[in-house]
């Protein structure tokens, strides 16, 4: 059975897919937090701002073969040119994405991307892989299309990640997951011109931003 929170037609709104229409199929459950404020301080990623928990969200649910979630997430998609694109996310994807149900969104004609904190293997088929880690988790995929690190972590700066084979590196300058949308955010802000700092001094990594976050849109 696959559990997804939620799943929503949108525009890609971080890294070298920016701009470019999806529907997020956004899968419960992550192996760095359990997505509740109580585990928050104690766990390997503090600083997620994204609910995860449950089915409850907006055309979520439980889906019990790889074709019924596949139909699910091609039912979004709107009936007009343009290649139909996935993007897998979470949580943590990789806690439930298999080859099967990539095989099943394959057959229902779409391109796979995967977002994922690279703890846990990926399986092969993925057409689009962005590795994003985290803190000081193990990361055991050392080859991707996009490397999107979240910035700074003290326990994950990019220095660590010079040896990774991926053909673009993206910093995401943090925010504060108490912040909601449309507020001003203060610590994001000077984490945006560190990264902006970082960028200039280190060319071969790129800033991208949230444009979702920015226009207003899921």
């Amino acid at each position: 059975m696959y559990r997804v929170k939620e799943a929503f037609y949108t525009l890609q709104g971080e890294g070298a897919q920016a701009g470019r229409a999806a529907v997020f199929c956004r899968f419960s459950k992550c192996n760095l937090w359990t997505g509740r404020e109580k585990d928050r301080a104690g766990s390997v990623c503090d600083f997620c701002d994204t609910d995860f928990v449950g089915t409850d969200g907006q055309n979520g649910g439980r889906f019990d073969t790889p074709e019924q979630l596949a139909a699910h997430i091609r039912s979004l998609w709107p009936d007009q040119p343009g290649k139909p694109y996935v993007v897998c996310t979470g949580g943590e994807p990789l806690l439930q994405l298999d080859q099967a149900l990539i095989d099943a969104f394959h057959q229902a004609g779409f391109e796979v991307g995967v977002e994922t904190n690279g703890t846990l293997p990926a399986p092969p088929g993925i057409d689009w892989l962005c590795v994003s880690p985290k803190a000081n988790a193990p990361v055991v995929i050392d080859q991707c299309d996009e490397l999107k690190l979240v910035y700074p972590q003290p326990l994950a700066m990019p220095e660590r990640f010079t040896g990774m084979k991926a053909t673009h590196f993206f910093l995401s300058p943090m925010a504060s997951p108490a912040q909601g949308i449309g507020q001003s955010d203060p610590v994001k802000q000077s984490n945006t011109r560190k990264a902006t700092d970082y960028c200039l001094a280190n060319p071969r990594w790129r800033l991208t931003l949230q444009m979702h976050k920015i226009i207003g849109i899921d």
